[in-house]
């Protein structure tokens, strides 16, 4: 991704959160707000007390829809089309940044040729969304003085995800909303210190600091650093790595703080793949499914065991304290990591969490000026490139990392499965406010569970008197990949047509259903999209 999509292609905000109270028009895409981050979501109420304009776009009617000034309802998939259709308006009405798109950006005429195509009457077509909302909402943000967009994996986790980031990093420059205060795409992460993982090199074409493993210059730096050879090759995503232990060319995996027997699309062929492993090594605090597959589980420690630092959303390091000894054989991870690189014969001779921070900062330009020492109040926002630097409340201010934002001239394309006369109902995935991702710490917390104790179907009143079943009965759900039961929940929360589960739960596992067919640039599967049948449960 070129432009603006690669300057936050780490999927940090560019803006910072407390910013949101500031903003005159808020547009959340793909993000259940109050559900999934709900002190996010406070700021964004306070913004709307303040009289900011809230629009709201989501297949379902999440709850902080209920304040949007314009909430719509688009189809699976189609978020392309919809935002084409918002920009074209916005273009039509005059409503673009002019200024900002011939001083700031490129691209813009071959972009523009797409849009042209996408008129409110076609983007409706696709999408769903009426004519008159797609008017709406392109006047509401196109007219915004401040405008800050908020989106979350409701976006990103489809075959189309890399396209829907750069279509509201269009819509982010066409409207000259980038660069400034209360402005800005802000991606909100899916788990605490995925921001920082990715910061350190968790990605398999970079080293810390989203460096490319494939620059000569910057091998050299960390070869030099660690006294190490290092390939050219960037290594496997999570998808290829399970085809490869399919196929026997890997042979080993080391799973740290991760389900995916829960968490990954298509669990079916999940297990199938952990089990062809010569050797399966998890990390974790509980005995997850995954951990139950295990060759080997290492017991690690639970963030209030731990020293050391987590990067937020909004890219702000800050510090964590031990706050309770490890409990019985834990150990902290960085030890255990230590330890097996010393066996496997790289030696690491780190002293403590702030040793390792030392060298953070030597190698990572943008972690260069943050310290221990510095970390010791509200934390430092990255970039910060050195011990006077006091951080960055928001990014692109003067220029965009490459220079110019480069505009991407994206047509829609539907999602990789859809409906059809076998499987009629279109299923989406998702959270809900008592669970945190697998359930693996929420789901043996007392009081979170009895919030919530089960999954569940979320099904239209007009489905359900189809199929002939009630509140609460049991329903067999069934996809081209696998079939479960759950009970249903009777909602006007989606449409006819429309399915709704949250994967947190084990008796249940909604990734049973989900298609495992992914973006092709960075290999995020399409959870929020695939094709179902239901059948009702009988016993005799």
């Amino acid at each position: 991704m070129a432009g603006l999509a690669a300057a936050f292609g780490s999927g940090a905000m560019t803006n910072s959160v407390a910013e949101l109270e500031d903003s005159d028009c808020i547009f959340i895409t793909g993000s259940n707000t109050t559900s999934s981050h709900p002190l996010v979501a406070m700021r964004i109420n306070r913004a709307v007390q303040k009289g900011a304009k809230l629009i709201v776009a989501d297949p379902r009617n999440i709850q902080i829809a209920e304040m949007a000034d314009i909430r719509v309802h688009q189809n699976l998939g189609t978020d392309v089309a919809l935002l084409n259709g918002i920009m074209n308006v916005i273009i039509r009405n005059n409503q673009h940044d002019l200024k900002f798109v011939e001083s700031r950006t490129e691209g813009f005429e071959a972009f523009k040729k797409v849009i042209d195509h996408y008129t409110p009457e076609k983007a409706s077509e696709i999408t769903g969304v009426s004519p008159e909302n797609i008017i709406r909402i392109a006047e509401c943000f196109g007219s915004a003085k401040k405008g800050s967009i908020v989106y979350c994996m409701g976006i990103t986790q489809h075959t189309s995800g890399v396209d829907n980031v750069k279509s509201l990093a269009n819509l982010a420059m066409l409207t000259g909303n980038i660069g400034r205060s209360s402005t800005g795409v802000n991606p909100l992460r899916g788990q605490n210190n995925v921001q920082g993982a990715c910061d350190m090199g968790g990605l398999p074409n970079v080293y810390p600091g989203y460096q490319a493993v494939n620059g000569p210059a910057i091998r050299e730096k960390f070869e030099s650093a660690w006294n190490a050879e290092l390939s050219e090759k960037p290594g496997l995503t999570i998808p290829d790595m399970l085809k490869g232990l399919d196929t026997g060319s890997v042979k080993a995996l080391y799973v740290v703080g991760e389900n995916p027997m829960l968490s990954d699309p298509d669990t079916v062929h999940v297990e199938k793949a952990l089990k062809a492993a010569e050797l399966l090594v998890v990390q974790d605090i509980f005995m997850t499914p995954t951990a139950q597959l295990a060759h080997v589980v290492l017991p690690g420690a639970s963030f209030a065991e731990k020293e050391g630092t987590f990067t937020n959303t909004e890219r702000r390091v800050l510090r964590v304290r031990r706050a309770i000894d490890p409990v019985g054989d834990s150990r902290t991870d960085w030890q255990i990591i230590q330890d097996l690189s010393n066996r496997f014969g790289f030696q690491m001779d780190y002293d403590s969490p702030e040793d390792i921070m030392k060298e953070i900062s030597d190698v990572t330009p943008s972690y260069g000026g943050i310290t221990y020492k510095r970390l010791s109040g509200d934390g430092l926002q990255w970039p910060c490139p050195n011990l006077d630097h006091p951080g960055t409340q928001f990014l692109h201010k003067d220029k965009f990392t490459r220079g110019k934002g480069v505009f991407h001239a994206i047509e829609h394309k539907p999602p990789a499965e859809v409906v059809d006369d076998d499987f009629p109902l279109w299923m989406t995935t998702g959270r809900v406010y008592a669970h945190y991702h697998t359930g693996t710490m929420t789901r043996v917390s007392p009081s979170l569970d009895e919030e919530i104790k089960e999954g569940y179907l979320e099904i239209h009143p007009e489905d359900a008197k189809n199929i002939g079943v009630g509140l609460g009965d049991m329903i067999r759900i069934i996809s081209r990949r696998g079939s479960i039961t759950a009970r249903t929940l009777i909602t006007d929360r989606v449409r006819p047509g429309l399915v709704f589960m949250p994967f947190h739960f084990v008796e249940c596992p909604a990734n049973v259903l989900t298609n495992p067919a992914f973006d092709p640039v960075v290999k995020i599967p399409e959870y929020k999209v695939c094709a179902v049948k239901l059948e009702k449960v009988s016993y005799n």
